[in-house]
């Protein structure tokens, strides 16, 4: 992927998770291709990555539309569910893999008001910031990157030096990421998130075994496995909706629920035109301390 999209370099060295490239092209191909209303308004990914024109006709944007409307849908749970917290008097807001996540660039409205500190590797930090400061973005005083290499260093550690107040209630985002980790990692990252404050919510995306997907989302599961496997980065873990609440509850959270398919189509989908709809794979855990 890196290839074919002619990317803007970092001098310093360094590119984005292929992950974080594609989930930023998917939505901002939500814009340019599909029906008003948009579910999320974000192009500011596709202006980092600058990919070259034909970037829309990559079978990974032209043939995974469901995937696209997941994608969206995800990145708007979050962004009302990060309002909603705001409203309520929280003040820092996490993101456990962030990629190329835009919310600070585009709501300065709302991001300003809190402290908000994205967790990723280094190059795919390092890339953003350098690509945000090229644009004009800059990178405020409220945005915090926390460089990570997951298999060397804590990623609370970092998050902690980075400035993160653990005696204040925190939310915490985790999207795609599960896919690629083993079921211990996972739970020792549930147990970690159990301990923030009290008053702290985290949601977390969660994706299901071949079994319980819609038959039509079969396929385009089977190539992503394939590709998944071919770059190097094979899919770990998959879980039904009962076992994500029972980690959780064994993690020690206080409340948790899964927000399905189904419940997102409700949300953000009901009566659309282009009878747009996401696919059937993703679940959300939301879990509160």
């Amino acid at each position: 992927m890196k290839g074919n999209l002619k990317m803007k370099q970092n001098p310093i060295g360094g590119l984005p998770d292929n992950t974080a490239l594609r989930t930023a092209l998917w939505r901002a191909l939500h814009v340019q291709v599909d029906a008003i209303p948009h579910i999320l308004e974000d192009e500011v990914g596709l202006k980092l990555i600058s990919p070259n024109d034909d970037w829309k006709e990559r079978p990974d944007m032209k043939f995974t539309k469901r995937l696209r409307a997941s994608i969206v849908a995800r990145a708007r749970f979050i962004e009302d569910l990060i309002i909603e917290q705001t409203k309520k008097g929280i003040t820092q807001y996490v993101l456990l893999g962030a990629g190329l996540d835009s919310f600070a660039q585009r709501r300065p409205d709302i991001a300003s008001k809190l402290q908000v500190f994205e967790i990723d590797q280094p190059d795919t930090l390092a890339w953003k910031q350098h690509r945000l400061n090229d644009l004009g973005y800059g990178v405020p005083g409220y945005l915090h990157f926390v460089k990570v290499n997951f298999e060397t260093k804590s990623w609370w550690d970092q998050l902690l030096k980075a400035g993160f107040r653990a005696n204040q209630p925190a939310v915490v985002a985790c999207t795609g990421v599960s896919l690629y980790l083993t079921k211990e990692t996972i739970i020792t990252t549930l147990h970690q998130l159990a301990k923030l404050a009290p008053g702290s919510t985290l949601a977390m995306t969660f994706y299901l075994p071949m079994e319980l997907l819609e038959k039509e989302d079969r396929p385009m599961q089977v190539l992503a496995e394939q590709g998944a496997r071919k770059a190097g980065t094979p899919f770990v873990s998959f879980f039904a909706p009962d076992e994500i609440t029972a980690m959780a509850r064994d993690a020690g959270f206080k409340e948790s629920k899964t927000i399905s398919t189904k419940d997102m189509e409700q949300l953000y989908f009901a009566g659309r035109a282009d009878k747009l709809l996401p696919a059937s794979g993703e679940v959300f855990l939301v879990a509160t301390t």
